[in-house]
């Protein structure tokens, strides 16, 4: 019989915002070791999810699921997000007859917002939810993740077209770029997500930059706002065409997803 430490006794994620960052270090350990001691015996999508620990306990950690909404794209990595909201009990049933989904499932678990399987709905979904959030006036998050493969299909564009538009303020996506959709990805898309990994001298920059102004004392309006001009010149050095700021998003990245420091 598997002991863990920490897995079994996490029900909802208000059970995980009670750890530690060196606590939670162990429990993605845990994690990834259920996930694959399940699929072992049930099959199902192991290095999505394997991919996908460290930012879903940031997510949980960080947000309130589910008053804050997350949104998957694609559904098949949200074994992790069914461990930490109280389905440990009933993973070993993953993807059996009258067992629990490899995908989210609205009647698992009020944490599942969106039935999703494949592929780049979750854009057009989230801006859904989130203007709906807004005309209910709550101050409720809406976090869309979806995946490098995904965000090649002409919904997601149709979708960021429509977020740059309406600029909905309570909208978060994550872009989990792993460099893999079914297969290798090929195409524009995947050689501009490419030269924004390597792009990672830009946020040096950019920290170093900040740091300059907050030192400097007594900053006016207008010292702030050259230096946000200085930051977004440097960006679009090292980061050519960046594409989500013409699409009016804020952008930070890229973060190391598999650093729960970072990305917390």
């Amino acid at each position: 019989m598997e002991s863990f430490k920490f897995l079994g006794k996490i029900n909802s994620p208000s059970d995980l915002k009670k750890l530690s960052l060196s606590e939670m270090r162990v429990l993605a350990s845990e994690l990834r070791e259920k996930i694959i001691q399940t699929t072992s015996a049930t099959g199902g999508h192991v290095a999505p999810n394997l991919g996908t620990v460290e930012f879903t306990i940031a997510l949980h950690y960080v947000f309130d699921s589910p008053n804050d909404k997350f949104i998957w794209d694609v559904g098949h990595q949200t074994y992790p997000h069914k461990l930490l909201t109280g389905r440990f009990d009933r993973f070993d049933t993953l993807r059996q007859y009258k067992g629990i989904s490899g995908f989210p499932k609205c009647c698992e678990s009020e944490h599942d917002i969106l039935e999703t399987g494949h592929s780049s709905t979750s854009l057009s979904a989230s801006l859904g939810l989130a203007i709906a959030e807004g005309l209910s006036n709550t101050r409720n998050k809406v976090i869309a993740v979806i995946g490098d493969g995904a965000m090649t299909a002409g919904m997601a564009f149709e979708a960021l077209n429509q977020i740059g538009h309406l600029k909905p303020k309570n909208l978060i996506i994550i872009l989990n770029d792993n460099a893999m959709s079914i297969s290798k990805n090929v195409g524009a898309i995947s050689e501009y997500l490419s030269k924004i990994i390597s792009g990672r001298s830009y946020n040096t920059i950019k920290d170093d930059i900040e740091d300059f102004i907050l030192k400097i004392p007594n900053l006016g309006d207008k010292v702030m706002k050259a230096g946000r001009k200085i930051q977004e010149s440097v960006k679009h050095i090292f980061i050519p065409g960046s594409l989500f700021e013409n699409f009016g998003l804020r952008y930070f990245g890229p973060v190391d997803g598999h650093s729960l420091e970072d990305t917390i």
